[in-house]
This record gives structure tokens, C-alpha cells and sequence, in this order.
């Protein structure tokens, strides 16, 4: 009987850190900024519709970045749309934390009209950009 509780327990331990350690893992590493920040893109979440590319893509700052009095970014993540055709980009929403983990949030925006720009060589938008519109190798 007491090997099927130690089992028991075992499932459950495991059970419960599971999520944590899943979460972890959902963001994959898909370029650096021209400053050496990574950045990430969560995979569950890229959808394209109409050829427009949407998903949450995350960057954690080498160095925090200032902000303010008192203020420092540690890490960001942005829900954000990219149209290859274009080369364009356009936030919808974009949430600055003081940590790189991304438990703590400083400042959180949501774009009502989201609109479409060029992004600069090197950011974290020219990443993602070049990350989603990446030509396909012919067969």
C-alpha cells in the first residue's frame, strides 16, 4: 500500500509544477535587437489572417532600461500585427515589466486603432518582422 501513496504523491508533486515549468517554456528565442536584447515569440499565439501576422512577442532587456524617476524596465511584452507584404507593424497592446520573469508590471497600453509603421533596424519590431515574413526556401 505505501508504494501506491508514494507513487500518488509523486504524480501530484509533478502535477503541480508542471504549469510552472510549461510556462517557462512556451516563449521560443527568435532574434536579438541590434543592442543584444532577446527577443521571443509565443508560438501558441500567431495567428494570420488576411496576410496579416498577429502574436505576443516578448523581450527581456540586458540592461533595464529607464524609464523614468524611479522607474525601470526589466522586460516587455507586446501583442503586435505584421504585414509582410508591406513591412509594416502596428502594437495592439503593450505591457512593460520591472523584472525580466514578467511578474511585476510597470505600465500596461492598449492601442484602440492600431496603426501600421516601419520599424527600426536593429528593434525588437524589425526582429519579429524579419522572424514572421522570412521567405520560404523554394523545394
Amino acid at each position: 500500500m505505501r508504494p501506491l501513496i508514494v507513487a500518488f504523491l509523486a504524480l501530484a508533486a509533478a502535477t503541480i509544477t508542471a504549469p510552472a515549468t510549461h510556462a517557462q517554456s512556451r516563449w521560443k528565442e527568435i532574434g536579438k535587437t541590434a543592442t543584444g536584447n532577446s527577443v521571443y515569440v509565443d508560438p501558441r499565439t500567431v495567428k494570420t489572417v488576411n496576410g496579416i501576422v498577429t502574436a505576443r512577442i516578448r523581450v527581456k532587456f540586458t540592461t533595464p532600461v529607464d524609464a523614468g524617476p524611479n522607474v525601470k524596465w526589466g522586460s516587455s511584452q507586446h501583442i503586435a500585427m505584421f504585414n509582410c507584404a508591406k513591412s509594416t507593424v502596428a502594437a495592439k497592446e503593450t505591457v512593460y515589466y520591472a523584472d525580466q520573469a514578467g511578474t511585476k508590471v510597470v505600465e500596461r497600453k492598449t492601442i484602440a486603432i492600431p496603426g501600421f509603421g516601419s520599424p527600426i533596424g536593429g528593434s525588437m519590431t524589425r526582429v519579429a518582422l524579419d522572424y514572421f515574413c522570412a521567405a520560404k526556401p523554394k523545394p
